[in-house]
């Protein structure tokens, strides 16, 4: 798969390795942007109050099925918007999903040490489940869907809880499964 990583940083560099590692086409783009025509799949991994500012710096983007990864830590939604997915949505016009937005980077390197594949969550539009879950397969998590992408501002709220209990665990991984597969 050709996968456009729009976001340097822990997130988006962390999960351009991961799936570099397991074969893909990955095209590191830094808070310049670039042109994402060539890609199959783009990651916004930007930091979340800046996605207003920092998405059109991407070109080719209209169309392209999108994960919107980012945070919304002590910001709100862009105006008009319940979250920053369904801005993203809005200008790419494409099939769009939230995920890896709520897990913790430091820790994708060790995600193979884990007795059963930790859980990640991930909402969006039907026509992202195919990439989002092979995408969440090869970083090494199992994908949960929590719905269509109407339910992106409560994912997207979801972080701070995440990262409360993380105050008190250090970096950790979830995992959402039926009792016979604990």
């Amino acid at each position: 798969m050709k996968i456009a990583v729009f976001g340097k940083g822990n997130v988006g560099g962390g999960l351009a390795d991961l799936w570099e590692r397991a074969g893909h086409q990955v095209t590191r783009l830094g808070r310049d942007g670039g042109n994402v025509a060539d890609a199959d799949v783009v990651l916004v991994a930007v930091p979340g109050d800046s996605i207003v500012e920092t998405l059109p710096r991407l070109t080719g983007l209209a169309g392209k099925t999108v994960i919107d990864a980012t945070n919304r830590i002590g910001v709100g939604a862009p105006d008009g918007f319940a979250s920053n997915a369904e801005f993203v949505q809005s200008v790419t016009g494409g099939p769009t999903a939230k995920s890896f937005n709520i897990n913790f980077a430091a820790l994708y390197g060790r995600l193979a040490e884990a007795r059963v594949r930790p859980s990640n969550l991930w909402c969006g539009d039907e026509e992202t489940r195919e990439v989002v879950e092979q995408l969440n397969h090869d970083a090494g998590y199992d994908p949960v869907y929590t719905g269509p992408l109407k339910n992106a501002a409560q994912q997207e709220s979801l972080v701070t809880v995440i990262f409360a209990i993380g105050d008190a665990l250090g970096p950790y991984v979830y995992r959402f499964a039926p009792i016979d597969q604990l």
